[in-house]
């Protein structure tokens, strides 16, 4: 006769290795996806009077690709995160006006 007890779940615990971890600063960001993966584009705006010129550019400096799972994952992280933000501090307004082509 065997016996059917529940085994305790066992806690898991998240070690966050941030040994290579590197800190950049982006105020533009794009986005691409195949069926396979998701790339992210991360870069900073480098037209700082934008009235005089037909031009905006932006250097590139970092590129995340991500499955479609973890792409699903970050875009619910992010929504909850600016949730709570405007909770807290107010809504933020994206200018939809300004269009760059």
């Amino acid at each position: 006769m065997s016996d059917n007890k529940e085994q305790p779940a066992t806690e898991r615990h998240v070690n966050w290795d941030d040994s290579k971890m590197e800190t950049t600063y982006a105020n533009v960001v794009n986005a691409t996806s195949t069926r396979e993966e998701v790339s992210i584009f991360f870069g900073t705006n480098q037209t700082w009077n934008p009235t005089t010129s037909q031009d905006v550019n932006i250097q590139l400096t970092d590129r995340m690709v991500l499955n479609p799972y973890a792409a699903k994952r970050l875009s619910v992280l992010l929504s909850n995160i600016i949730t709570e933000y405007e909770r807290r501090f107010g809504e933020l307004p994206l200018d939809t006006q300004q269009k760059v082509s």
